[in-house]
């Protein structure tokens, strides 16, 4: 077999597909299976190995010549995941954020709707409702200091509240302004309290001190100055006084907004730092999982290695004994032989079916192998058996084979990715072939365009037209109209004779539903002289025509047919 190297070499200096091709798929497996361990989900995985095939291209030319593809591949294969993983990372990170700001803009809405009348409304509550809105919304008091102050339990404190809320809200919804009880309660806790202007406390204290230690002594001074001052120096005074109160009100509200701004993304930032703190240390425990995962996988697949040889040992063993056994009509073992225990062949079977569909390294190689093994075994033991025996003899060797491709044809049913490729490569297999090629048919009636473009293309994959036909009949009774024109192709072509009456079967439901390509296919087999082939095309004929379909009923009348 050419190496990893002379096929690279012969890409890099010929831009060779087929030789790019071999290697893309002697090493596929591998790469998507370190990719899936990885990245854990199959989408992602693809665009790993993607990533590792193109730097593989990339590269072609300045690879050493003592470089080993495998272990390149893989190393390559797990940068790039782990570069995958981190960029999901951090889109996650950037939807939470964006998913936290379109909440916090939404109770800003809320809260431009609610401000201008929210005094009115709470206005409009009876004195103890009011006061326990005060202490749990505006103040954020618990349930329990709301309690006592209104001297009640916490249950009692809670209904109350409940009910003021919902009187708030039907204020408001008097007002058209429509709000959910928990978007008020976080509009009020969130804008019903801003801070004050930094310095205003420490002003209005000294204002309050002074004005309360010179008002007794100077109030009578400052009547009579008050009294004795003009007209003109009133007016002066009192201007300058509405200038320096308009000042400080623009600046205070200045910097209340300010501050609350600065409140506002300080409070912003806070919880996305514990999130990106909190996403590294699962990173960071993530990648040490990841580690001991990796190390327990490679124990399990030695582990599994071992006991599948083991196991094919033993059975090799048995189906050498039991084809002797038939070769000379013996029931039993010979007297002074010891007889072979163990996994019967099926369940041996079944287990590298489940390894393969679980994506184990190496796992649909060992496949390869045991088929192999078994189709060499089957052409030894057969010699001068007849042919009921050599029919037991092969039942009983390809079991385990058969045991392996029916579990992997179960998942591959059930939508295991992996199972539908393994499925795919068992076409290479000339025992599971054809067994192949009808999950292959399944998966196109469950809408896998990839399946189904395995049978339109039937010479590419080296497959059997009398296979392809029956394998396009799920599709087609499913609608498929690619599946449809390719059975109706053969019915039209007269080297396909032989197969017009598989075709026929397989068009039959198409036609019942009204399919049109379908009734004319069968119009066409239903004019040939051979009376199996009228009689396969009758049942879609008679079924479109009880579906008032014109062109069947003359196709049934012209056949003399009612």
């Amino acid at each position: 077999m050419t190496s990893d190297l002379e096929l690279l070499q012969n890409y890099a200096r010929n831009k060779s597909e087929e030789s790019f091709t071999a290697l893309v798929n002697r090493h596929l497996n591998l790469v998507y299976s370190a990719a899936l361990r990885q990245v854990r989900s199959p989408q992602l995985a693809e665009e790993v190995i993607q990533s590792a095939f193109m730097d593989l291209a990339r590269q072609a030319q300045t690879l050493a010549p003592d470089t080993i593809l495998t272990a390149g591949l893989y190393q390559v294969t797990r940068c790039t995941a782990i570069n995958v993983v981190r960029r999901e990372a951090r889109r996650q990170i950037r939807e939470q954020v964006a998913s936290e700001l379109s909440a916090m803009n939404a109770t800003a809405n809320d809260w431009t709707h609610v401000e201008a009348i929210l005094d009115e409304a709470m206005h409009a509550l009876d004195e103890t409702d009011r006061t326990a809105v005060l202490l749990r919304y505006f103040e954020n008091k618990s349930l329990r200091e709301v309690g006592q102050i209104l001297g009640a339990s916490d249950n009692a404190a809670q209904k109350r509240l409940s009910r003021a809320v919902e009187r708030l809200r039907g204020f408001f919804t008097r007002r058209g302004v429509t709000i959910g009880a928990s978007g008020l309660v976080g509009a009020i806790s969130a804008n019903a309290v801003q801070a004050a202007p930094i310095g205003l406390a420490a002003t209005i204290s000294t204002a309050a001190l002074v004005s309360g230690t010179t008002l007794a002594g100077s109030a009578t001074a400052t009547i009579t100055k008050a009294i004795t001052m003009t007209t003109l120096q009133k007016t002066a005074i009192a201007a300058a006084l509405v200038a320096a109160a308009g000042t400080g009100i623009f600046e205070a509200h200045k910097t209340s907004k300010l501050q609350t701004q600065v409140q506002t993304l300080q409070k912003q930032q806070a919880p996305l730092a514990e999130q990106i703190e909190q996403l590294q240390r699962e990173r960071d425990e993530a990648a040490r999982q990841l580690t001991a995962l990796r190390a327990d996988n490679e124990r399990l697949n030695q582990n599994t290695s071992e006991l599948l040889k083991l196991r094919g040992e033993v059975a090799m063993l048995r189906r050498n004994q039991a084809a002797r056994e038939q070769a000379v009509g013996l029931s039993s073992p010979p007297a002074g032989t010891i007889a072979v225990t163990g996994p019967s062949p099926e369940e041996m079977g079944r287990e590298l079916g489940l390894a393969v569909v679980q994506g184990q390294l190496g796992a649909f190689g060992k496949l390869m192998e045991l088929a192999k093994a078994e189709h060499a075994s089957f052409n030894t033991n057969k010699i001068g058996l007849n042919d009921a025996q050599v029919g037991d003899l092969s039942r009983q060797t390809f079991a385990p084979l058969h045991a392996a491709f029916k579990v992997i044809e179960e998942d591959a049913i059930g939508g295991n990715p992996v199972a539908v490729d393994a499925v795919v490569q068992s076409m290479q297999i000339a025992e599971l072939k054809g067994s192949a090629v009808r999950c292959i048919g399944a998966l196109a009636g469950n809408g896998n365009d990839s399946a189904l473009e395995i049978l339109l293309n039937p010479r590419k994959f080296g497959l059997l037209p009398s296979g392809v036909v029956g394998a396009l009949q799920p599709a087609a009774d499913n609608g498929n109209q690619k599946a449809i024109d390719a059975l109706a192709a053969v019915a039209s072509d007269p080297r396909q004779t032989p197969l017009w009456y598989m075709a026929a079967k397989s068009l039959e439901k198409s036609a019942g539903s009204g399919n049109a390509v379908a009734i004319d296919a069968l119009i066409a087999i239903s004019a040939s002289s051979n009376t199996n082939m009228q009689n396969a095309a009758l049942p879609g004929l008679r079924a479109a025509a009880a579906n008032q379909n014109a062109k069947a009923a003359e196709a049934l009348r012209s056949m003399r047919i009612e």
